[in-house]
C-alpha cells in the first residue's frame, strides 16, 4: 500500500488518466489518494491506530472504484497491448483489499 501511494506521487501520470472526467483536479485527487493510502499503509504497522488506517484504507478502495471503471472504459495499452480481459479482473480485487484492510485491523480479541 505504502509503494502504490508513493507512486502516485514518483509517477501519477497513468493515475490521473483514470481519474473520472466529472471529477475537478485529477492531479491534486491523484496526490490525496496517494498520501492517504501511504497514512493507511503505515497506520497498519501501528497497533494504535491500526483499526482507523483499517478502516480508512477501506473507504479509500471504496472512493477510488469509480477509477478502476474508468480504466475500463478507456482500455489503455497495458505491457504494450490492450488488455480488456485483465481490466474485468482487476475489479474484483477491490472487494478484495477492502476485506483485507479489515482482516488485518480487527480487534484481536
Amino acid at each position: 500500500m505504502v509503494l502504490v501511494g508513493v507512486l502516485h506521487f514518483t509517477n501519477p501520470k497513468p493515475f490521473i488518466k483514470i481519474v473520472p472526467p466529472s471529477l475537478p483536479r485529477p492531479r491534486s485527487m491523484v496526490y490525496l489518494s496517494g498520501l492517504f493510502e501511504i497514512l493507511g499503509g503505515l497506520g497498519l504497522l501501528l497497533p494504535g491506530v491500526r483499526r482507523k488506517a483499517g478502516l480508512g484504507l477501506m473507504a479509500l478502495y471504496l472512493a477510488v472504484f469509480p477509477a478502476n471503471i474508468q480504466m475500463l472504459k478507456q482500455n489503455p495499452r497495458l505491457f504494450g497491448k490492450q488488455r480488456p480481459l485483465l481490466l474485468w479482473l482487476r475489479l474484483p480485487f477491490q472487494p478484495l483489499l477492502i476485506w483485507l484492510a479489515w482482516w488485518v485491523s480487527r480487534d484481536e480479541a
